[in-house]
């Protein structure tokens, strides 16, 4: 039999081994963030995108410059649908306590009224429920201009989501089953809420110590079948290499599509 001391140092051994990992996902996430200037999509936005709408009336390099909404719609370079909404102010991330005032504008929503550019794009409408808005955590991004990701759903997450729907009610709790191997918590939302109150504004005041801590988190949106919406987030967790990447969720393939 194993004795209690080498059961001991096996514990010790994996623990060991866990954080060896997670160290080494955050160093490869750092020299990422060296090789990638954590700055570029915000250099794009202020230099190039606002000052040529401002005095040509021509958003390039950008799709879209809403100079009284504050924000500009990016085509990203991964996938053949991706884009990417931007405010016009500087404003990081998750992390900014610029999202948690109340006249900040309700990003996630102005990004999804946006959801149709991907339907331009592609040359005929693209359903709802393919459609997918993420914004990810503080190290869980390359980039420090905050940026919600306008994209398609992963086949399985949809099908998760479609199954599990009837678990699901206004109140945050935890999902049944994993998304793309991470746990999430998830609510659903109305429009009218959707429409009134961000998804910053919900995690920060619903979910017990998330506003002190809003860098950890990663968002995501997904319309349902019943008409609502859903609200998934996971926290960073680094003993299970989970840097709070929501994107994950998404397929810039747009697989869905095929």
């Amino acid at each position: 039999m194993v004795s209690e001391v080498s059961m001991q140092w096996c514990r010790r051994k994996l623990v060991l081994l866990l954080l060896l990992l997670a160290i080494a996902v955050v160093i490869g996430f750092s020299l990422r963030q060296y090789l990638h200037h954590p700055d570029a999509l915000w250099r794009i936005v202020s230099q190039q995108c606002v000052p040529n709408q401002r005095d040509n009336q021509n958003p390039e390099p950008c799709a879209k410059v809403d100079l009284p909404s504050g924000y500009v719609l990016l085509k990203d370079i991964n996938g053949p649908l991706q884009y990417l909404l931007l405010p016009i102010a500087k404003i990081s991330g998750m992390e900014s306590p610029e999202l948690l005032q109340p006249k900040t504008a309700n990003f996630f929503w102005l990004a999804w009224q946006q959801r149709t550019i991907l339907s331009l794009r592609r040359g005929f409408q693209i359903p709802d429920d393919i459609i997918s808005l993420t914004i990810n955590s503080a190290t869980g991004r390359s980039q420090n201009q905050l940026h919600i990701h306008i994209s398609c759903l992963r086949a399985d997450v949809r099908g998760e989501l479609d199954r599990y729907a009837k678990t699901l009610n206004n109140e945050w709790q935890a999902f049944p089953v994993d998304l793309a191997g991470n746990s999430y918590i998830a609510r659903k939302v109305g429009a009218a809420e959707f429409s009134q109150r961000s998804p910053f504004m919900m995690l920060a005041t619903q979910v017990p110590q998330a506003r002190e801590h809003m860098g950890r988190y990663s968002l995501a949106m997904a319309k349902l079948a019943d008409g609502e919406w859903v609200a998934l987030a996971t926290e960073r967790n680094l003993l299970r290499l989970n840097l709070a990447s929501s994107e994950q969720l998404q397929d810039h393939d747009c697989g869905l599509l095929k």
